[in-house]
C-alpha cells in the first residue's frame, strides 16, 4: 500500500504538469490569434532608462562594477510591478516576432527565436526572485542572489526588445515607429 501512494503523488504531479501546458497554450493560440494593434495595446509601460541602465551596466560592465547597489537595482527595474510587466510584455514581443514572420519568415524565425530563449532567461530569473523572497519575506531582507536575477532579467528583456525593434526595422519600417513608441 505505502508503494500506491508514489504512484498517486507522480500522477498528480502529471495532471498538473499537463493541465499547465494545457492553459500555456489556450493562451498562445489566444494572443496569436489577436490583431497587431491590439497586442501593441496590450503591452504595459516600464521605465526604459531605469530598464537600459541596468541592462547596459550587466551587459557591458563598466570599470567599477559596483557602482548600481542591489536596492538601486530593484527601484531602477520597477520592483516587483516592473518585473510582473516585463514577464507579461515578454510574451506580447514574442508574438509581434511571430507576426513579423508574413514580411521576412527567415529573419523573423531566427529573430524568433533568440527571442524565445531571451525570455526563457527573464522568466527563469523572475521566478528565482520570487521564489528566493518567499522564506525572506519576514525578515525584509533581500536574498543574496536577489541583485544578479534583477540583472539578467533586466538584461534579457533590453535584449528581447532591441531585437524586436531591430527586427521590424528590416522587415516593416512602417509598423516600426508605432512598436517604438509603445515599447
Amino acid at each position: 500500500m505505502p508503494h500506491m501512494v508514489t504512484y498517486y503523488a507522480l500522477a498528480a504531479a502529471l495532471i498538473g504538469l499537463l493541465i499547465g501546458a494545457l492553459y500555456a497554450q489556450r493562451r498562445t493560440v489566444r494572443l496569436s490569434d489577436r490583431a497587431w494593434d491590439d497586442i501593441l495595446d496590450r503591452i504595459q509601460r516600464i521605465d526604459r532608462m531605469g530598464l537600459a541602465t541596468v541592462a547596459v551596466d550587466y551587459l557591458n560592465p563598466p570599470q567599477h562594477q559596483t557602482a548600481i547597489q542591489p536596492r538601486d537595482l530593484w527601484k531602477l527595474v520597477g520592483a516587483y510591478d516592473g518585473l510582473r510587466r516585463m514577464r507579461a510584455n515578454a510574451d506580447l514581443m514574442l508574438v509581434l516576432a511571430a507576426h513579423a514572420a508574413d514580411w521576412n519568415f527567415e529573419e523573423a524565425t531566427i529573430v524568433g527565436e533568440r527571442m524565445r530563449r531571451d525570455a526563457l532567461r527573464l522568466r527563469r530569473a523572475v521566478w528565482k526572485i520570487e521564489v528566493g523572497f518567499l522564506p525572506l519575506t519576514m525578515l525584509r531582507q533581500f536574498y543574496i542572489g536577489t541583485p544578479f536575477q534583477i540583472q539578467e532579467a533586466a538584461a534579457a528583456y533590453y535584449l528581447m526588445r532591441q531585437r524586436l525593434l531591430a527586427l521590424y526595422a528590416a522587415t516593416h519600417a512602417g509598423r516600426y515607429p508605432a512598436l517604438a513608441a509603445v515599447l
